[in-house]
């Protein structure tokens, strides 16, 4: 999902309660360690997960650089996952929450379109008139 940033966002949803909730999915410890561009996420949600396969070693996560007291970690395979560490909420300005759920919910529509009929793929094109 894309953020207003210009980064973009693995998993991006919301909770029950109208929290805005981001993963970053990581499947390599060389990947987990050369992501230096997460913490411009933690802008955009309430609360931020790392999403690991479970044969990776996620005890690297404890270190400071990582920052424990704010990201969750969820562990998780091709057929489940689990919540290993919740992560804090840090509630997010109303006024951000609400564009960025009204964000979330017009990249859904528009991807449920598309995958309803292909040929709504050109809409939210700047010549067609946006969606």
């Amino acid at each position: 999902m894309p953020l207003r940033n210009g980064r973009r966002a693995d998993l991006l949803g919301i909770d029950p309660k109208g929290q805005i909730i981001i993963v970053e999915i990581k499947v390599s410890r060389a990947d987990l360690l050369g992501d230096s561009k997460w913490p411009d996420y933690l802008d955009f949600c309430d609360r931020f997960y790392w999403g690991l396969p479970p044969a990776l070693d996620w005890a690297v996560l404890d270190g400071g650089d990582f920052r424990p007291d704010r990201c969750g970690v969820i562990v998780a395979d091709s057929y489940d996952a689990e919540i290993i560490r919740p992560a804090t909420t840090h509630a997010l300005a109303t006024a951000r929450r609400r564009v960025e759920v009204e964000r979330l919910a017009r990249a859904a529509l528009r991807r449920q379109l598309v995958a309803a009929d292909p040929s709504c793929a050109a809409w939210g094109q700047p010549d067609n008139g946006g969606l």
